[in-house]
């Protein structure tokens, strides 16, 4: 099947439905401050929490810091880092690639991806804010390959080793969340709605799943999760599946949340957060304007599920689920019970990160740029120190107790908690 040549925004009605909508926020309408990319300078009642002080408990140590390229660029990348061996791997969203040492940060290799082509004036693209960055998805790694995904609708596969390239293939869309890779495959979500399962050796496409894009979506989708021969995805139509690695069959599908309400805004249900499969193979996700739901890993049955709005990633540990939610309210949630265990509202619209959970801690950056540690039991904060001043929007990683962060603007930075004496 002859898939159709793929444009900047993806689906066509979501296209139509952005230039109306970017059109009312031309003209100074306020309706759309609640969604997660816009700012309402207006409302100074409803303004981010400020930070106050406390007794700080840990510091945040750097062991070393390195410049990653030109930065994420003003297209709301989110380009975590990956950790393959010893290596952490970083990139910015003009095709500049990196491999570092990660207990020294001594360079290993650098990159440099040629632009994509352009294909003339209906390349146009209002999402771009006068920027020209076109890695949009990734790092993404897995079989002795790291993986990128770009706004042309490439999925590129580059050796660990050096950096070289191995190959790229062309899917519906733009790639806008990491692709992931196992078992000779690589997976990737485009912003069309489809799963693509591509030849790790060779890019050609496996096998593809289609489903329909809402005529509304926020700008990201969630990254395939593969565990042993299963792959999950969520979706912007509020639905999650679980397919059959080798050949897509679909095991099964559970909605998080039914599409609400009367405008295309409310019934924005996207599942942007990756699906989270726990140490005991229990299934989370998260919808926005839905819920967060547990489900067993056999049939996609809901154990538990409980209101909640995220795009983010969930994390989990302590026998919790963390989740921050669109007002940027973090809340852990007993995984066995669903009953919130606590709730810390202390960084309320600060923009903040997806949370990592590592030790005794829970780890969140903010668009100011500060790295913010909760304690995992009670989360009062432990913790906190400015990276850079152009704010903290990809995931943090973690190895061995280090923690790694990629600034807006491109700074890699590596650091240690220490408990204060």
């Amino acid at each position: 099947m002859k898939l159709p040549e793929p444009g900047p925004l993806g689906h066509p009605l979501s296209r139509l439905a952005l230039l109306a909508a970017l059109a009312l926020l031309a003209s100074g309408c306020s309706w759309f401050s609640w969604l997660p990319w816009v700012d309402d300078k207006g409302d100074d009642l409803d303004k981010p929490a400020e930070l106050v002080k406390f007794k700080e408990e840990v510091r945040l140590k750097t062991s070393w810091s390195k410049k990653i390229g030109d930065g994420l660029g003003k297209k709301y990348l989110k380009l975590a880092p990956v950790i393959v061996a010893d290596r952490v791997i970083a990139a910015d969203g003009y095709g500049y690639i990196a491999a570092h040492d990660r207990f020294t940060g001594k360079r290993q290799w650098q990159v440099q991806l040629a632009s994509p082509e352009e294909h003339g004036f209906f390349d146009f693209n209002l999402m771009s804010r006068r920027d020209d960055s076109f890695v949009s998805g990734g790092v993404g790694a897995g079989d002795g390959r790291i993986l990128l995904g770009t706004t042309r609708a490439d999925v590129i596969a580059m050796s660990v080793a050096d950096g070289s390239e191995q190959w790229r293939s062309r899917v519906s869309s733009e790639v806008v969340s990491a692709p992931s890779a196992s078992g000779g495959k690589v997976f990737a979500q485009t912003s069309d709605g489809r799963l693509v399962a591509l030849d790790g050796a060779t890019g050609a496409r496996i096998w593809t799943y289609d489903t329909q894009v809402p005529i509304l979506t926020l700008r990201g989708t969630s990254s395939p999760v593969v565990r042993g021969g299963t792959v999950y995805a969520g979706f912007a139509n509020g639905k999650i599946g679980a397919f059959r690695t080798g050949n897509g069959e679909l095991l099964w599908e559970q909605r998080i949340m039914l599409p609400q309400g009367r405008s295309e805004l409310d019934r924005i249900v996207d599942v942007d957060g990756n699906v989270l499969v726990d140490s005991q193979g229990a299934i989370f996700a998260a919808s926005f304007q839905g819920r967060i739901k547990a489900m067993r890993p056999s049939d996609g049955s809901v154990v538990w599920e409980r209101d909640v709005s995220s795009y983010r990633n969930l994390a989990e540990g302590y026998g919790h689920v963390y989740v921050v939610d669109d007002l940027d309210i973090v809340t852990a949630i007993d995984k066995r019970t669903s009953d919130i265990v606590w709730t810390q509202a202390g960084l309320y619209k600060r923009k903040l990160s997806s949370p990592i959970a590592f030790s005794n801690y829970l780890v969140v950056g903010d668009g100011d740029g500060y790295l913010h540690v909760l304690a995992q039991s009670d989360g009062r904060f432990l913790g906190r120190r400015k990276i850079d001043g152009d704010g903290l929007s990809a995931s943090l990683v973690v190895a061995d107790g280090t923690l790694f962060c990629l600034s807006n603007g491109g700074k890699l930075v590596a650091l240690t908690i220490v408990k204060r004496g």
